[in-house]
């Protein structure tokens, strides 16, 4: 874990966290939370991204298109955009340890059971209710966060949460292609194995979230008097010298043009990071390697997204620059994805990809980084899930466009050109989306107040 002495010489940091109050309980913070958010994250994100690997055999053994499949996975999207702004609010309502439980716990389950999926009606229904299930778990992170941590700390905080996300890529590579060659075991399939077997580890780690994760930083019982002070002071310091928008029913919310803004240029980048992860396996297949050794082949795009995780974010404060740590790593992976169809050579194609992947996930946390200057309380609940839920139609996007390009196409790489197409989108809009947000802070500024409406 990073030393968070180092987030101090960030532009923006608070001079409080220089001193030794500061410095200790912002490590005994990151130190006692990070790790188990961290390994929540994993496990989530191994049992959503599980179904690129289940597909290699259970497209055959479910009667399934491409096409088909990819719209009963993305129906997991279009359940996450229904019910996140609900789970969140409900979470800034009834608290973060009782709600990560209830989600880890009905998330496991429901994985379990696609293992066991006879045909493609339960494979659907699933996997919608599997969507369900998850919805608030990411934003909800994102707002606890919010509640922890300073504003200087936020976005390497979250690239440390988000790199969990590149270990679950990597280990899901890994295991993903093990547990398809366990086929027969037991009498069942492969793909039964990769269900049933990512599926157990939410359920175990529900008890643990529901026993040791305080819901907010005063129930915490390693934080001492001191430190919960020194937190709450630095929070409230940074409230009041920035107009934060509270409204009183937070689903008004939705309607606030600045969240309407960051959630559709948020689209590109889960539509760009599922089309690529949710293809990659079947690229890699390509190459006419065994399951197994696809799963070890993949580890190494995530390997590159850990390293720009950890990197981007930590640049990004010291300079206390965001526009192009959004759109220079989206930039990059476009290029990334253009050059895995034009260059010749498997080798070759599979290092842009890498590289492409790297862009891909590196400016998300800076992204998360602006939603909390502008909103506080249930308001930041709800527009946090509101961006994530409308940005993750692009998850439903790419799971439906991605396969049935490469059905049109024969080409299990053309669809990478329509994944870049989307990038460089969303590259125009951060600097559109920014221009108006810093207009409205201007214009707001007159009175530092926090705004209700």
């Amino acid at each position: 874990m990073a030393d968070p002495r180092q987030d101090a010489s960030g532009a923006g940091a608070l001079g409080t966290a220089t001193d030794a109050l500061g410095i200790g309980t912002i490590r005994t913070i990151t130190l006692r939370l990070m790790p188990l958010l961290g390994l929540m994250y994993l496990i989530a994100y191994i049992d959503r991204q599980n179904v690129s690997y289940a597909k290699l055999q259970m497209v055959g053994d479910l009667g399934l298109s491409e096409a088909a499949y990819g719209f009963g996975a993305s129906l997991f999207f279009l359940a996450y955009f229904l019910f996140e702004v609900p789970s969140n609010v409900i979470l800034e309502r009834v608290g973060a340890r009782v709600w990560f439980t209830r989600i880890m716990a009905t998330w496991g389950i429901i994985t379990i059971l696609l293992g066991f999926s006879t045909g493609p009606v339960m494979f659907y229904v699933l996997r919608f209710l599997l969507g369900a299930a998850e919805a608030g778990f990411f934003p909800g992170v994102l707002y606890a966060l919010t509640l922890w941590f300073p504003q200087a700390y936020r976005g390497r905080m979250v690239g440390w949460f988000m790199i969990a996300s590149a270990v679950a890529n990597a280990v899901g590579a890994a295991i993903g292609g093990a547990l398809l060659d366990l086929d027969g075991t037991m009498g069942y399939r492969g793909w039964q194995w990769v269900f049933i077997a990512t599926g157990v580890p939410a359920v175990l780690l529900a008890a643990v979230v529901f026993l040791i994760l305080p819901d907010r930083p005063e129930k915490a019982p390693w934080l001492d008097a001191g430190q919960k002070k020194w937190l709450a002071d630095t929070l409230a310091r940074e409230e009041g010298g920035a107009t934060h928008t509270d409204h009183g029913n937070p689903f008004r919310v939705l309607a606030d043009t600045r969240v309407v803004l960051l959630a559709l240029l948020y689209v590109a980048f889960p539509l760009a990071a599922y089309g690529l992860s949710y293809w990659l396996p079947t690229v890699v297949k390509g190459f006419g390697v065994s399951n197994t050794m696809n799963g070890f082949i993949n580890i190494i795009p995530w390997i590159c997204v850990a390293l720009a995780l950890w990197w981007v974010p930590r640049h990004a404060a010291r300079t206390g620059e965001t526009t192009w740590h959004i759109a220079g790593p989206a930039l990059v992976g476009a290029l990334g994805l253009i050059l895995s169809v034009v260059l010749p050579g498997d080798a070759v194609k599979f290092a842009c990809l890498c590289v492409a992947a790297a862009g891909i996930f590196s400016g998300q946390p800076v992204f998360w980084s602006l939603p909390p200057t502008f909103l506080r309380g249930a308001t930041a609940a709800a527009g946090i899930a509101m961006i994530n839920s409308v940005g993750n139609l692009g998850g439903f996007i790419a799971q439906n466009v991605v396969p049935w390009i490469g059905d049109v196409s024969g080409s299990k790489l053309v669809p990478m050109l329509f994944l870049a197409a989307c990038l460089l989108v969303g590259v125009v809009m951060v600097f559109v989306v920014q221009g108006i947000l810093k207009r409205r802070t201007l214009a707001e500024a007159g009175g530092l107040a926090p705004v209700r409406r």
